[in-house]
């Protein structure tokens, strides 16, 4: 591990993260993936919110986001509207959470604790900013298995439970997150029929304001 860098987003790695999003992500629209353009975007906006984790000089993880409020009475939302299409520039400084856009790893580099030290960065810009916690849509990869068996409502409640696992849900859940809901067309994604969890991870040292 100790081989891994762990930095913030720069202009070297637009081009490294766009490949990044088709190795990563074969199942999603193409319309779905981030592209240089957007990196660059990111990187103007709110460069201390984009994590990359870096091989020597090779770009193997990434882990997007930006900060916002959000209605959790009216969850519905698309993927690509709430990123304002990926370029973030619905980016809030002064918002309560920090919206969880894309995390992602090589499939090369895959099991050896890099996605919890991409979330534990994002924990620690939602510390040292003081805000609420983190939200996101999660995609549900397993699904892909059993959805001629079971809704999706039927399969995240057994990987809640325990009874199956998902590549994605069950490390978002091993690393502190609740299901708060389940979002219908949020992403074009054959894997899950365009359906996606909305996550929420509360900052345990969060102190309203008196």
């Amino acid at each position: 591990m100790s081989d891994y860098q762990i930095t913030t987003l720069k202009p070297e790695h637009f081009a490294p993260l766009e490949e990044l999003q088709r190795i990563v992500y074969p199942t999603l629209g193409a319309q779905e993936l981030m592209r240089a353009e957007h990196f660059a975007s990111q990187y103007a906006i709110f460069p201390e919110g984009q994590i990359v984790v870096l091989d020597g000089d090779r770009v193997i993880g990434q882990g997007s986001g930006f900060f916002t409020d959000f209605d959790f009475d009216h969850p519905a939302h698309t993927f690509a509207e709430f990123c304002d299409h990926f370029f973030f520039r619905t980016h809030n400084p002064a918002g309560a959470y920090y919206y969880g856009a894309d995390i992602s790893v090589h499939p090369a580099y895959r099991g050896r604790g890099l996605g919890k030290l991409i979330y534990q960065a994002r924990k620690e810009v939602v510390r040292r900013h003081h805000k609420r916690g983190i939200v996101g849509g999660g995609l549900l990869p397993g699904y892909a298995q059993h959805k001629h068996a079971m809704s999706v409502h039927e399969y995240v409640d057994k990987v809640i439970a325990g009874e199956l696992r998902d590549p994605t849900l069950t490390f978002q859940l091993k690393q502190g997150f609740v299901v708060r809901n389940l979002i219908q067309n949020y992403i074009e994604d054959s894997a899950s029929d365009n359906w996606a969890t909305l996550i929420l991870w509360e900052n345990p040292d969060f102190v309203a304001p008196g």
